[in-house]
This record gives structure tokens, sequence and C-alpha cells, in this order.
């Protein structure tokens, strides 16, 4: 079984579309969704409508909750909250109820699928640090957890004494002895310094992870924010991945 790996999309359909188009050529089986479809974007529509005729497993993310007013927008900065309720005004009542309807977290074979952290995913922490994805590791009991959120691709390893490291390979063979919390960026707004759209494809006969880096045309999700009334620097951030 070959899956892929989607996370924050953020209403990016140029990003998506890169992502999808890549997508056709991996004959994958199966496609995750870690959460944050909508939020910064222009296109909350049609990324849902998109995404909706994928049939995948996905997780609820914080703004997806946040648009349909499932958990509180108070934490959020004033660009992130300017750009949520401009999405909740935006997107369609069919549209909602399926963001109502996605789970925290779901299982799936040795993966579990969380778009934040497994322990407490309603409070929407992140897994920065090699303590907080120690912390973590011990609330679930898979050898793989993917995750989103800090839209930086990043991988935590724990070993068979329960010590964990970072490990920075963009595509490696999972141990079997090991466990893996492995964060697959984001397709809409990478946060990594490349501006390259994330995601990753997994491999369960093999073992093998591979973050791929898609390139996408940029400047047209640009102009589609600033048309919108959106916050500038939503536009201008996508172009340096920051």
């Amino acid at each position: 079984m070959k899956y892929a790996i989607l996370s924050d999309i953020h209403s990016n359909l140029e990003a998506f579309q890169a992502v999808l188009e890549d997508l056709s050529k991996e004959n994958v089986d199966q496609i995750f969704s870690l959460g944050d479809i909508v939020g910064y974007g222009a296109d909350p529509n049609p990324c849902l409508e998109i995404l909706q005729g994928l049939a995948i497993i996905g997780v609820a993310g914080n703004h997806d909750w946040a648009a349909v007013g499932l958990t509180e927008t108070s934490y959020f900065n004033p660009v992130a909250k300017t750009a949520i309720e401009w999405t909740a005004g935006k997107i369609s009542q069919s549209h909602k109820e399926f963001l109502k309807a996605l789970p925290l977290t779901q299982n799936k074979h040795t993966m579990t699928l969380v778009h934040a952290t497994p322990n407490r995913p309603e409070e929407w922490d992140y897994i920065f640090s090699l303590q907080e994805a120690s912390l973590s590791f011990q609330h679930y009991d898979h050898q793989i957890c993917f995750i989103g959120h800090s839209h930086r691709p990043i991988t935590f390893v724990e070993d068979a004494e329960a010590k964990t490291s970072i490990l920075m390979n963009t595509s490696f063979t999972l141990s079997d002895s090991h466990r893996y919390i492995i964060n697959v960026g984001s397709v809409g707004q990478p946060r990594d310094g490349d501006p390259r759209a994330a995601y990753g494809i997994y491999n369960i006969d093999d073992g093998r992870f591979t973050l791929k880096r898609i390139s996408y045309p940029i400047e047209r999700t640009q102009e589609k924010i600033m048309e919108a009334g959106l916050p500038p620097f939503l536009a201008s951030r996508l172009a340096s991945g920051s």
C-alpha cells in the first residue's frame, strides 16, 4: 500500500493542483489529509470541493474548526483571524458540514493521523523540540504519527531505548525497532524557507518515506489573495516560504 500525506493546503488552489498533478504519477492507494484545508488563501470552496471528491481519510485542523465555530480564534494572530473570518463568510453550507464532521485523530494500519499533537489534539500545540516530541511519543501506540500544523517538515525518531532524535533526511526507510513523528510540511504555505509545496509519500510495503517538493505558480495565488482583500502579508510570505 502506498499513501500520500497532505497537510495545510490553506485554500491555495494552485499549490494543491500542482501537488495533485504530481500525485497522478505516484499511483497511490490512499490520500491522507492532516487538516487546515482552509484559512489564509483565497480559494476555500474549490479546495474543499476537490478534496471531498478524492475520498480522503482526513482530520481537522485548527483553521478548519475555527471556520465553523468549533474552536476559538482568540489565540490567532490578527492576520490569521482576519483570514479565518473572511473564510467563514465564504465557504458553502455543505463544506461547513464537511469540516464539522472531521475528527481530530484517525488511525490506519501502523499510523496515527493528527493535525497538531497526539496528546490534547484540540489544544493545537506544536512539536518543535525533542522534549515535546518525547512527550508526544507517549500518547499514541502506532509506529508512525503523521502531523502538520507548523508548516515545517521534520521527523522525530524514538529508538528502542526510548531516546528521541531528529532526522532531517527528506527520504528514508523506517526501522522496525523505531517509532516516528513525521511532519510533512505544508502544501499551501511552507514556512521552512522553501516556497515549493510540500507533501509526503509513504510506501508501507518497503517502509520508505519521501518528502516531495513541487513548484507552482505562486504569482497567481498572490494575485488572488490581493484581489480578495485579504491581508497582503499572506501573499508576500508565499514567495519566501516563511
